[in-house]
């Protein structure tokens, strides 16, 4: 495949499943030359299954400003915009019944996208670093969810196009504002996955297409998220109907069968949305969205519902 295990990947896989169960740490080491991964990984009780999310990163930024803190003065404004550690939190207090473990992967192009120009062999790369951050989580019961927000997406679809069909351990896909690259040709291998009764697919977008910067459209009309998740929806419906369950200046569609959600910020003020959508609850909702948890102690694009557990 082009790749090698570092010593230190080795130490990892030899060491976390014998320390893991010990108490809460970051674990971090690199895959390859150009790929680090950082697990967020709490006590494992062996009891409970475990949960393990890939969170791919989003162009341009870097692990720890993804993570978040609390902003001091001259810090980076990235360390305010997407909180995942503290939204991870969240998400723990409300499933204590399972073990949640976030993986964060990081490339030194801070583009998943330019990653995969670099790589032509991504769809061997690809498999192989989620395979080897599965392998290593020390739990008899786990499963794997797959997020991302803006470039990450494209590392999702990178690892859909290496499968043949997409695993049964794999149990969530969520694409926060992320599903740029999607097109019709991936329509099967969803369809097939989500006829499974434990899979979930989650798709967030705002109307980019009509988004200005600098008092300019910014997005094709064909090329950003807004028409790539109607055109998924679209595709999916025909043999997943959905039901439009709000209509104001957020739109959200649900499959009959409660697992396909679709949420569709408006943007009659022509705003960028791109990374508010992850910030304002969205992580926590892309995990939530559609268990019992749904919109307890948050809503989706509401106000933080992490800022007590913003290290």
């Amino acid at each position: 495949m082009g790749f090698r295990y570092s010593f230190l990947l080795l130490l990892t896989i030899i060491t976390l499943p014998v320390f893991a169960w010990q108490k809460d740490a970051l674990y971090s080491f690199p895959i390859g030359d150009d790929v680090s991964v950082t697990i967020d990984l709490p006590r494992i009780d062996q009891h409970l299954p475990t949960t393990l999310i890939i969170y791919a990163l989003p162009n341009g930024n870097t692990t720890a400003q993804t993570m978040g803190k609390k902003l001091l003065p001259g810090d980076d404004w990235h360390f305010d915009i997407q909180h995942i550690k503290a939204q991870t939190a969240f998400v723990r207090n409300a499933l204590q019944k399972q073990n949640i473990v976030v993986a964060y992967l990081e490339n030194k192009y801070k583009s998943w996208p330019q990653f995969k120009k670099v790589h032509p062999d991504y769809t061997s790369r690809i498999p192989f670093i989620v395979d080897t951050i599965f392998s290593i989580i020390p739990s008899s019961k786990k499963s794997l969810h797959l997020n991302g927000h803006s470039g990450g997406g494209s590392f999702i679809f990178g690892y859909l196009q290496s499968v043949n069909t997409i695993p049964a351990f794999i149990k969530r896909i969520s694409f926060l504002d992320s599903d740029y690259g999607y097109d019709s040709s991936y329509l099967p291998k969803l369809a097939e996955w989500l006829h499974r009764k434990d899979a979930s697919l989650n798709v967030f977008a705002y109307n980019d297409s009509v988004a200005l910067l600098d008092g300019k459209p910014f997005v094709s009309a064909t090329g950003g998220t807004w028409y790539r998740s109607k055109l998924m929806m679209k595709d999916l419906s025909g043999e997943f109907p959905f039901i439009k369950l709000q209509d104001d200046s957020l739109i959200i569609y649900k499959s009959k069968n409660r697992r396909i959600h679709f949420f569709f910020k408006t943007n009659p003020e022509r705003k960028i949305y791109h990374t508010v959508q992850v910030e304002r609850n969205g992580f926590i909702h892309s995990v939530l969205c559609g268990t019992k948890e749904d919109s307890k102690g948050y809503f989706y694009f509401g106000k933080r519902a992490y800022d007590n557990l913003v290290e």
